[in-house]
């Protein structure tokens, strides 16, 4: 199969970043980050659909976004997901970009007794099930469907975001509550750290899979996000990270913008972590 990168050594940077009349998929379209991975391809020139189960928000996202479409799915429903294809294809009549971002990720201190549900020992099955389903069941789905298409034409690319908490473990001692015995303090929840790393599995897979097919699947690897907490959280996970601070919500858009365009067109089953630092201590 002839190398279509043969010659990139003659492609200027603004190309190789230019995602005019492509189509980029979105899932978890209308959450923090969601909005953001939206917009980088957006100002890429890419038509972008964001997927979210809450079809009004994943509309309202969209708006914000020259010629976006958001649309209501389900992704843990395999129906609810060729549905979507059908859509977008009738729509955009191509996919060219995924990126695997819908993930459950309720607060530690979400819920009665000072978050003891979330502990190990405590947590409900049914959290652990629904927390698999979209995290990693919800990424399978999608790329089966939407990568399979990307395989069919030949080219394509789905970006899965992890974690920096996919290759370290969670620190509890961040989420301690003055005043609770140690069985009722709030802790991350074994789910979040099983998705994200299980997304590092699927990626290498993936980029495996396809690779003949022209499909490429890297990760990245965010840390975590400034968004309101609790500021003595904040300064305490500051405390581990080597810049001392947590992420802005639009510190992701340049990797994303990287590892969906062809500006990364050598690079698969690869782990990108934008974390600060955070996973070298």
């Amino acid at each position: 199969m002839a190398d279509k990168h043969a010659a990139s050594e003659d492609r200027s940077l603004r190309t190789l970043f230019d995602m005019t009349g492509r189509t980029v998929v979105v899932t978890g379209g209308a959450g923090l980050l969601g909005r953001r991975h939206a917009a980088a391809a957006a100002e890429l020139g890419a038509t972008v659909v964001l997927l979210d189960l809450d079809g009004e928000a994943a509309a309202a996202a969209a708006a914000g976004l020259p010629g976006a479409i958001g649309l209501a799915c389900d992704i843990t429903r395999p129906p609810a997901v060729e549905a979507a294809l059908a859509c977008i294809l009738d729509r955009t009549g191509r996919i060219d970009a995924l990126v695997n971002n819908a993930a459950n990720n309720p607060k530690v201190e979400d819920g009665a007794g000072g978050g003891h549900w979330s502990r190990l020992e405590n947590l409900p099955l049914e959290v652990w099930n629904q927390d698999i389903a979209v995290g990693l069941t919800g990424a399978f789905l999608c790329s089966r469907v939407f990568g399979s298409r990307m395989a069919e034409a030949g080219s394509g690319v789905i970006l899965n975001i992890a974690s920096d908490l996919a290759v370290i473990g969670p620190d509890q001692r961040l989420y301690r509550q003055p005043g609770l015995t140690d069985d009722r303090q709030p802790s991350k929840p074994v789910t979040y750290s099983v998705v994200k790393a299980g997304l590092l599995g699927l990626t290498r897979y993936l980029a495996t899979y396809w690779a003949e097919r022209g499909v490429r699947c890297n990760a990245l690897l965010p840390g975590g996000v400034s968004n309101g907490q609790d500021p003595a959280f904040v300064a305490r996970l500051a405390e581990r990270i080597p810049l001392g601070r947590m992420a802005e919500p639009d510190e992701y858009k340049a990797a994303v913008a990287f590892l969906i365009s062809d500006a990364s067109s050598y690079m698969t089953g690869a782990t990108v972590s934008v974390d600060g630092g955070r996973t070298c201590w």
